[in-house]
């Protein structure tokens, strides 16, 4: 039984996920937080959440690194931590610089810093020769604009330090840049409290459709999982709308997207942990969108668990610890999973949600979540304010996109203003 130290987590499906791996695996783990309410409000009402199935829960200035490593430390020599995992964006850096202080398994501190910055994933991976868009880095408005007309529109803005596409927007002209850059100055601190870099990322707008191919590292080799295809909507935002594990694809098109991602692991030196490169696939081939350091989001690792029976949990926790992951595939009897999220577009109150009760009983359903009524919603700028979301399988080929797709259609949810 192996002792984990979890540094802070996501509040959606992979704090639930991870916990289970850890528990299913016979391993017990520690739970750092600077801010333990922020899960407790995220649990059902007279549920504990799984972060509470911790041995123990340590208080601590995760946002801060010169009072939190010697911290860590003494909590090592009292507790005795065999590995250090965290599924959040925004402290992957730290965990990973206290895995190196510890002398536990884990990646090159400076690899996970520049995947979580997306300007420097940017550079690293231009001056490899790993394809992906033409892009400027700005810091001010008078840079923005002057790099905007260099790229030409339709073009991508980016914050360099933020997840779940907020404040990615696509961009036409210069006043849309101007609503992206103001909109985005609005926001100083993300989610956890820290300070964001005022940094803008341009991109030139790529076209084609998008991918990721989901992968394990271990003993300095990648291990591809699979491919999984995306569905977008939501413009001007970028909202991922839909998944489907494994993504249809020509054969020639899933190893051209394989080869990208093992060069973009490459260039920035993620040779330990668990990565999810998303990739567009372009008439003039495979170009890189993004690469994060972490389990894919959004169920992904669902889908990919229903139709292989790998656990790409299992593998986080596994290669954590410094053991090798099992990534066997196994008969489940499907051949492909897929997700489709309800997206909401009218701000108000959720009055009711028509057609639940009918996507519960249809053949074929995997996962149902839906909303409950009073819940306040609002349009949805990013991948943080979906409603619910339906996932269904196909055991005869590819059509699993299509029933979920189906399924979702038949809810309507009755939302009424203020």
């Amino acid at each position: 039984m192996a002792h984990l130290l979890v540094v802070e987590s996501w509040v959606g499906s992979m704090s639930r996920l991870l916990p289970r791996a850890i528990r299913e695996a016979g391993h017990e783990f520690t739970f750092l937080t600077r801010d333990l309410h922020h899960y407790l409000r995220t649990a059902p009402e007279g549920t504990a959440h799984p972060l509470l199935g911790a041995r123990h829960v340590l208080t601590a200035d995760t946002n801060d690194a010169e009072s939190l490593l010697p911290f860590v430390e003494r909590a090592h020599r009292a507790l005795g931590f065999d590995g250090v995992i965290t599924s959040c964006d925004y402290y992957l850096p730290t965990a990973a610089r206290v895995a190196a202080r510890l002398g536990l398994p884990g990646a090159d501190p400076e690899a996970i810093e520049a995947a979580c910055r997306k300007d420097r994933t940017r550079r690293l991976l231009a001056d490899a020769g790993v394809p992906g868009p033409r892009f400027a880095v700005c810091r001010d408005w008078a840079d923005t604009a002057a790099a905007a007309r260099r790229i030409g529109y339709p073009l991508v803005f980016k914050p360099v330090d933020l997840c779940a596409g907020m404040y990615v927007r696509r961009v036409d002209d210069e006043e849309g840049l101007a609503r992206a850059f103001r909109a985005l100055a609005d926001f100083p601190l993300n989610a956890r409290g820290q300070r964001r870099d005022p940094v803008v990322l341009l991109e030139e707008l790529l076209e084609g459709p998008e991918v990721s191919v989901e992968t394990v590292s271990s003993g300095g080799t990648a291990h591809i999982v699979g491919v999984t295809d995306k569905s977008v909507g939501g413009a001007p935002a970028f909202i991922e709308t839909g998944h489907m594990f494994p993504a249809a694809l020509t054969p020639g098109d899933a190893e051209a997207a394989c080869a990208t991602a093992r060069a973009a692991l490459r260039a920035l030196g993620l040779d330990h942990g668990v990565s999810h490169t998303e990739i567009k696939l372009t008439a003039d081939g495979p170009r890189i969108v993004e690469v994060n350091p972490r389990p894919a989001g959004n169920r992904i690792t669902e889908l990919v668990r229903h139709v292989t029976g790998v656990d790409l949990a299992a593998a986080c926790v596994d290669v954590a610890l410094g053991r090798e992951p099992d990534l066997r595939r196994r008969d489940t009897g499907l051949r492909s999973a897929a997700i489709a999220f309800l997206v909401p577009d009218t701000a108000g109150v959720l009055e009711a949600l028509d057609g639940a009760d009918e996507v519960r009983a249809a053949p074929g359903l995997l996962e149902f979540q839906a909303p409950e009524p009073g819940r306040t919603v609002k349009v949805a700028g990013s991948n943080n304010e979906y409603l619910g979301h339906v996932m269904a399988g196909d055991a005869a080929g590819t059509g699993a996109r299509d029933r979920a797709e189906a399924l979702l259609s038949v809810l309507s949810p009755k939302v009424v203003s203020r």
